[in-house]
């Protein structure tokens, strides 16, 4: 058996990115939680920013120190490898999570979920058009709209209201900096090693979004127990998320591990009528059929790649 050939088998593969996108999924209504413990308001920009600097500094630390555990090692980059750590970390971070920060303060839940499940459609779109690193075929379009309209179906007593571009606008943002950092771990984690890559870009940007926060104004002035273990659920969720992704990614197409993100705004719209009562009128029936179109999407996509893959 070839190394790493264990994490393209589908009894891997499946509930690893499945875990993956339940705690993204908690993301949503948890920052929300987050951003209330710490009186932290819709508008304060700059607070925000800071929070996700703390937390992703914090979540770079946890991913590094699991990591050089299992490795046996200290994960220190080498020279060569400190660019592709700032490059990554920016489209990854900075990028991304500024947008996605400021955007769901103005937006809700369960809106910025079905925004940012278009950055399937982006990562493989920008792996197949930008990157080169697969072909894009019917099937792979064809599977992302089907996945794509059961995100839109579960969502659709939610998606009332507005554009702003401060808020969806930014999300959509947000997403296609995913697309683009997807891409780019997918390419450079075939030499380095993933879980150094999140770790390090995590710290990098990071401390890049602490300090920007820190020099604009803003500030966490409400200290508790409760905001602090929600940050460091977000660091932890950053942490394991990414490290388990970006390994995932190492070993098999952009396509066959992004197209799982769907599951990222079924979760999300879940626990945020769970966690914040952001009503839905979908039924059971609804979220049964939502869920059957997301896993018909999956389905469709991982089909279309390499007929030889192990996955379905």
């Amino acid at each position: 058996m070839k190394d790493g050939s264990v994490l393209t088998k589908k009894t891997v593969v499946l509930p690893l990115t499945l875990l993956c996108c339940l705690l993204w999924g908690s993301a949503f209504p948890c920052i929300k939680l987050g951003y209330g413990f710490s009186a932290i308001t819709s508008e304060d920009t700059y607070s925000q920013m800071l929070y996700a600097g703390l937390r992703f500094t914090g979540a770079g630390i946890l991913a590094l120190l699991i990591g050089s555990v299992i490795a046996r090692k200290p994960l220190i980059p080498h020279a060569d490898e400190v660019p592709k750590v700032m490059k990554l970390s920016l489209f990854q971070t900075i990028l991304q999570y500024t947008f996605f920060y400021i955007g769901l303060a103005r937006s809700t839940g369960m809106k910025s979920s079905v925004i940012t499940a278009s950055n399937v459609f982006l990562s493989i779109l920008v792996a197949a058009l930008i990157f080169r690193t697969e072909k894009l075929t019917f099937r792979k379009i064809s599977g992302c709209i089907v996945g794509f309209s059961g995100v839109v179906l579960i969502n659709l007593s939610g998606m009332s209201g507005g554009f702003r571009l401060t808020g969806e606008g930014f999300v959509f943002l947000s997403a296609l900096s995913y697309a683009f950092s997807a891409a780019l771990i997918k390419r450079y984690s075939a030499k380095h090693d993933p879980v150094m890559l999140s770790g390090w870009q995590f710290i990098f940007g990071g401390i890049v979004m602490t300090a920007i926060g820190l020099i604009c104004g803003g500030r966490i002035t409400v200290i508790n127990t409760k905001g602090v273990l929600m940050l460091l659920y977000l660091a932890f969720v950053s942490a394991a998320a990414f490290s388990i992704w970006g390994t995932l990614l190492k070993h098999n197409p952009v396509s066959t591990i992004s197209v799982f993100g769907f599951m990222n705004p079924v979760f999300g719209v879940i626990l945020s009528f769970l966690l914040l009562s952001e009503r839905s009128a979908a039924g059971p029936l609804v979220v049964c059929a939502s869920l059957l179109l997301v896993a018909s999407g999956i389905i469709i996509v991982n089909t279309s790649v390499h007929k030889k893959s192990t996955l379905i």
